[in-house]
Parts: C-alpha cells; structure tokens; sequence
C-alpha cells in the first residue's frame, strides 16, 4: 500500500502543478483581450473529439494491457513478449478505419450537425493527428502503468502538454505566432509529441519490444482476450461519449454554439481540480489490484478500495468548497470576461459530480481488471441511455447548465449501480463513519468560511477566505484522522524537510 500511496502522492503533486499550468492557459484564454469564447470552445472540441476518436480506434488495448500485463511478464522473456506489438498496431490501424470514416461522413457531422460553428469546420482535418496522437499516447500511458511508470506518463499528459499548450498561447499573445489558425494547427501535433517521448523513453530502458512472432501467452488466452477487449471497447465507448456528449452537443444545439462550449469549459477545467487526486491514485492502482486479482487478494482490493474513497473524497470535497467560495470573487478579481459568469451554476452541478464519482473509490478499475468486466459494458450501456437523452433535453431547455445537470443524475445513478454491484459480489464497499464525517466537516468549514468573508472581493480576501477554510478543514482532518494515510504522509513529509 506504501507505494502505491507513494506514487499517488508524487502523481498528485504532478497532476496540481499541471492543473497549475492549465489554470495559467485558461486565465489567458478567457481574460479580456485575448482569444475569443469560440477559440477557447474549438480546443475543447478537439479533445471532445479526439477522446471519441481514441475509444473507437483503441480496440480496448489499454485494458487488455492492464489486465493480461502480469501474465505476460511471468511467462515471456522481453523478447518474446509480443503485448506491446498488437497494443500498438491494432488501434493504428483503427484510428485509420476512423480518419476513413470521418472523411466520408464530413458533410454530415460538419455542414448538418455543427453548421453553427464555422471555425469547426474550417479546422475540421487538423483534429486527425491530435485524435491519432492521444490514441497512441493513451495505449502507452496503460504499457507504463504496468511498468510502475505512472509518474512519468502523468507528468507528459498533465504537465508538459499544457506547458506547451501554455509556450503556443504566450508566443500568439506577443505576435511571434501571427494568428490563431497557425496556433490550433501546431496545437494539433502535441500528442504526437507525447508520444514520440514516451516511446523514446521505453526504447531508452530496453523496455520497447516488437515481435510479430505471435507468444505462447497470446494463443493460451486469445478468446479471453477477445472477448474482454470486445466488451471493454463497447463500454469505453459508451463512457467516453456519455462523458463528452455535453461540449458537443453544446456546440450544436445552442446558437453560437463554440462560444458556449467555451464557458462550459471554463467550469469543466475549474472542477478538474477536484479530480486531481484521483488521477494519481487510478494509475498507481491499476497493477496492484490487476496483481492481486491475479493473486485472489480480496482483502487488498477492499482496502485500496477504502483507502482510495476516503482519500479522494477528502481532496474533492475540500477542493470543491475553496472554488465555490472564491468563484464569483475570481471572476473578477482576474479581469475574466463577464461572459463566463455563466459557468458559476455549471461549475456546481459538475463539483457535485466529481465528489461522487470520486467519492465511491477506484470502482471502475476494480471491475475493469477483474473477471467481470463485462459489467463494466452494462454500467456504460446504462449510463448512456441517461446521459444523452437527458444531455440534448436540458441543454434545449437550461442552456450551458443543462448538461452539467444531466451529468450529475446519470454519473449518481452509474456510481450506485456499480456500488451496489461489488458490495453485493464480494462484500466490498468504500464507505466508512469518516465518510460522513469528511462531508460534515467540510459543510461547516465552508458555512463559517463565508459567513466570515462573503461580503469581500479582492485577491487579498481571496486569498484570505481559502486559508481560513484550508485550516479549519485541516486541523479537523487530522484531529478526526479522516484517513489512515494522514500520518504517513505528514511524517514524511516532516522527514524529507528534516522537522
């Protein structure tokens, strides 16, 4: 558990300097003066899309990678380990199936569907190597969370490409990038660069081997693995655009539809902070419960189950109460463009949303590198026939909160199903009294944090407010010892710093 703690910690701390940087790139997307709402919509399309892209043209190879990865390194020398050479030519060929497709069905997506945003289809072939550059990275971030690399790919995905992202802005902001049509084009080519990183760092370590010589391993388990990447690939799919589907239909069901999709992607990357954690902790867990499946230890599974709800329920609903006290006050204390106001009430459906889905444990990992991942297909199935019926009703009817609505009862509903699931399976469920205690806590930090401070605006009281929330959560957090890693990390911490 220490290392994966360990990594989490480290993940996490990578993950908040990146969401620093990201923090930094929308300040100088939406800040008056500079790019436009549809600019800042169109890049968030992108990743929509290219997201949609990846689930298709995967082939579920990330999840044969995190599932089948022990059994090929106990019965293959490197040499023969062909895992990597089909996780890698498989979706290379998908994604051209897909770029086929979405050339042949370009009139129909683009001048039918989308024709209120004109930029969409002026851009329309430069989101093909951004889709094929999250593809690949993607299947070799799942090849490095096996190799105990999850820091490495973290630190690509979340820090280095906004760092690049950031370089783009700040090079077309002073002129030296002329326009914004040579921004999004180079912009289109930085997966691919992840990727090439990634790939050159494997090869570095001699941990990059291609063999088309099919292994005794792959013969033993082909129906297995056919049968597990088939149903993971439906319900990645299904899960990927339930969780996509608000931008796009955002952007083509509203007037101005870019525009729009811009302010909801302001209060989409303002709630990844809430997230933070949970990212850290989903790719430092994937090999150790696909090892202790391997293995039948149940009782590992149920503690990193438990330990991973209390963790990230801790973070989400700490971080969720410091962005609602200080969201209006941000607005304008940073000169954002009053547009944006708009994504305050989307922004508190999608915190809410965060919390459960974070506060219910790494679930979906345990499910997905169990023998029942094909419930992980049924859940995606579900999910989706809630989330987009309801996405399109409400985004007619409430606008930009809409979607975030819709989202919070669909992802309440596919969390509790799948709780319901492991509890009654296997007798695991993440709950515990800190649980409830960690929501008291934090519902009264917050009450007498505003009471104190709601009738102030400046940086100085921003500042101010989340400090004296920040201590009052922390000092009940460890009086409380809401997490069995509490001490843990503060005496290393303590240790590293020689306290």
């Amino acid at each position: 558990m220490s290392n994966i703690r360990r990594q989490s910690i480290v993940s996490s701390v990578i993950v908040y300097f990146g969401f620093a940087l990201g923090f930094l790139n929308t300040y100088l997307f939406t800040r008056k003066g500079g790019f436009t709402e549809s600019h800042y919509g169109l890049t968030s399309m992108f990743i929509a899309v290219a997201n949609i892209m990846f689930s298709v043209a995967s082939l579920g190879m990330p999840a044969f990678i995190n599932k089948f990865f022990p059994y090929y390194k106990t019965h293959l020398t490197p040499r023969q380990n062909d895992m990597l050479t089909w996780a890698m030519i498989l979706p290379t060929l998908g994604f051209m199936v897909v770029m086929g497709a979405g050339l042949a069905f370009k009139d129909l997506l683009v001048d039918k569907i989308f024709n209120n945003s004109p930029e969409l289809l002026q851009y329309y072939y430069w989101i093909f190597p951004f889709g094929l550059g999250l593809t690949i990275f993607l299947v070799l971030e799942a090849y490095a969370w096996q190799q105990r690399k999850a820091v490495l790919s973290n630190f690509l995905k979340e820090v280095l490409f906004r760092f690049f992202t950031t370089v783009l802005i700040v090079l077309t902001t002073v002129g030296i990038i002329a326009e914004f049509d040579h921004f999004i084009k180079i912009y289109a080519f930085l997966y691919i660069l992840l990727a090439a990183v990634l790939i050159v760092y494997f090869i570095s370590r001699h941990q990059f081997h291609f063999t088309l010589q099919v292994s005794k391993v792959t013969k033993r388990f082909k129906e297995k693995i056919l049968t597990l990447c088939s149903f993971v690939w439906a319900g990645s799919l299904v899960f990927t655009v339930a969780n996509v589907f608000d931008t796009i239909v955002l952007t083509a069901v509203l007037p101005n539809g870019l525009a729009v999709a811009g302010v909801f992607t302001l209060a989409q990357n303002i709630a990844s902070l809430i997230q933070a954690p949970q990212r850290g902790i989903v790719s430092a867990s994937v090999g150790p419960l696909s090892q202790a499946w391997k293995e039948k230890d149940y009782e590992k599974i149920n503690r990193i189950y438990q330990r991973s709800s209390i963790n990230q329920l801790l973070f989400s609903v700490a971080m969720f109460s410091l962005i609602w006290l200080n969201f209006r006050d941000g607005v304008f204390t940073f000169g954002l463009k009053e547009s944006y106001l708009l994504a305050e009430s989307a922004f508190f459906f999608i915190g809410l949303t965060r919390i459960i889905d974070m506060g219910t444990g790494v679930n979906s990992q345990i499910i997905g590198t169990s023998t029942y991942w094909r419930f992980e297909f049924m859940t995606g199935l579900i999910l989706l026939a809630i989330a987009l019926p309801l996405n399109y009703i409400l985004t007619r009817q409430l606008g930009v909160t809409g979607p975030a609505i819709s989202n919070l009862v669909a992802f309440t509903i596919y969390n509790g199903i799948r709780f319901v699931f492991l509890y009654r399976k296997f007798g695991m469920q993440p709950f515990t009294a800190k649980s409830g205690y960690t929501v008291l806590l934090a519902a009264a930090a917050f009450y007498l944090t505003y009471l104190l401070f709601h009738t102030q605006q400046g940086l100085q009281w921003i500042v101010l407010r989340s400090a004296v929330f920040c201590v009052l959560f922390g000092i009940g957090a460890w009086l409380l010892q809401l997490s069995p890693d509490l001490k843990p990390v503060v005496a290393s911490v303590r240790k590293r710093l020689r306290l």
